[in-house]
């Protein structure tokens, strides 16, 4: 895949406002995937070929391995948003949240809803542990495996 190509994508990622775009071409394989702060992030995996820098309009993009961990976050467990949907930290507006970051949960409790398709999920927890932050903002779109919370399991 061409550097010409990859821009193309970036600009029609740009334009659309389409959250993530994957191309594959034999092995190589261009991930696009828009920030909430109109940044374009692509990360090109054609087996670990070196990074490469470019820019479009209006959004800064760039070409890049996905990041590694910081060695804090190895301890840290994340929930992942098992559907597509909205996310919803209470059951209600003006509820109070589900849970909160310091909070202690157990595996069973609700952490939050995932609206789909006019169906209300409930995301529960897995592990014992610490909430130490919530990923995503109150009325967000998530996408599938996208993360919700970081846990420290106790």
């Amino acid at each position: 895949m061409t550097l010409d190509e990859i821009r193309e994508l970036i600009q029609l990622v740009s334009e659309t406002g389409v959250a993530e775009l994957e191309v594959q071409r034999g092995e190589n394989r261009v991930r696009i995937r828009r920030s909430f702060a109109t940044e374009v992030n692509a990360i090109a995996v054609p087996d670990q070929q070196p990074a490469v820098k470019t820019h479009a309009a209006p959004a800064a993009a760039t070409v890049k391995p996905a990041p590694e961990p910081a060695p804090t976050e190895k301890e840290l467990i994340t929930v992942k948003s098992p559907i597509v949907g909205t996310f919803y930290e209470s059951p209600s507006p003006g509820s109070p949240p589900f849970v909160r970051a310091g909070e202690t949960v157990q595996p069973g409790k609700v952490l939050c809803i995932i609206e789909s398709m006019k169906l209300m999920n409930e995301i529960e927890s897995d592990i014992a542990g610490v909430v130490v932050s919530r990923l995503v903002p109150n009325g967000q779109p998530v996408e599938y495996g996208e993360a919700l919370f970081a846990i420290r399991p106790l």
